[in-house]
């Protein structure tokens, strides 16, 4: 078939046609984002964490294929079930190393994972130690409400002393988990902390979170209005607490600073406790596979198998 061809006056040789520059693609809307209705009780703090996530998503103009949202098992971890894209609702506890697969074999894309308090300190504890510590991009948002919601009210890793649940009638007598201090001390890269109660707020964490290279922790106060109702209240000034940010003259690179920071009994602080670079697990693999390759650069995969089998003799 013929191709038409035009003059160019400038090179005086005939050139195709211009092809028209492709539209900018349009971001995706909440209606394009949602997918089942939240199941969650009225008034609990998780929908205000998955509106932003939407608002985020929204913002950031990402595409549906460019979205990745992990889960493990509990209230919180039902996210998957409501963002139309991809992602998986995945083992109790086990949502990290899901996470961290996806993280390293595809570079391209920015994984988002969401548990509650029981998943990423109960039966994702050592997980979530081992994450931090090889800082693998992605981010962990937390969505801690004091105790075990999806079974009815028994006492989570982070419910308070004297706590009365179904486990613990005569109240909690072990002490908590301070998420905060435990991300700092397992090696995370980037460590924030937020309330559902304001949404401004989350969505800054969110987005700093996203933007940051290596593995991002967010506890989020999420309150239960079901089973642990005014847990939060010290938090929200609309209910008589205070909203304390982080010091304006903190120095984020600071894991001592940060650590005292985590130390400040409750409501303690909001914000960026630490945020320092790192070499991530992903980049470091990276090399490795590229100096691997470069070692057979120009031999056939016959070739290559060959080269292994001599090994073994």
């Amino acid at each position: 078939m013929s191709q038409t061809l035009t003059e160019s006056p400038k090179a005086g040789v005939n050139l195709p046609p211009t092809v028209p520059a492709p539209e900018e693609r349009k971001g995706l809307t909440k209606k394009e984002i949602a997918a089942d209705h939240p199941t969650w009780c009225p008034g609990c703090g998780d929908f205000s964490v998955l509106a932003l996530y939407f608002k985020l998503i929204e913002k950031r103009k990402l595409w549906h294929e460019k979205i990745t949202t992990v889960a493990g098992i509990g209230c919180s971890s039902r996210f998957p079930y409501f963002v139309q894209a991809h992602g998986a609702h995945f083992i109790h506890g086990r949502a990290l190393p899901f996470a961290s697969g996806i993280s390293l074999s595809r570079p391209d894309l920015h994984v988002f994972v969401f548990g509650g308090d029981g998943d990423a300190f109960s039966i994702g504890g050592n997980h979530f130690n081992h994450t931090a510590r090889k800082n693998i991009k992605m981010t962990y948002v937390v969505m801690d409400n004091w105790v075990y919601g999806l079974t009815k009210k028994q006492t989570s890793p982070t419910s308070p002393l004297g706590f009365k649940s179904k486990t613990d009638q005569w109240g909690a007598v072990d002490y908590p988990i301070n998420p905060m201090k435990q991300a700092i001390a397992a090696g995370a890269t980037f460590v924030a902390r937020t309330t559902h109660s304001n949404p401004n707020h989350v969505l800054q964490m969110m987005e700093a979170a996203m933007d940051h290279d290596g593995f991002s922790f967010i506890e989020c106060l999420s309150e239960c209005v079901e089973f642990y109702e005014g847990a939060f209240d010290a938090s929200n000034p609309r209910k008589g607490g205070v909203f304390n940010l982080v010091p304006a003259d903190h120095d984020v690179t600071d894991e001592m600073a940060a650590y005292k920071l985590a130390d400040e009994p409750f409501p303690g602080r909001f914000g960026i406790f630490l945020k320092k670079p790192k070499a991530t697990k992903n980049a470091k693999e990276a090399e490795i596979i590229r100096a691997a390759r470069e070692k057979v650069t120009g031999l056939k995969d016959w070739q290559i198998l060959q080269k292994n089998f001599d090994r073994m003799k």
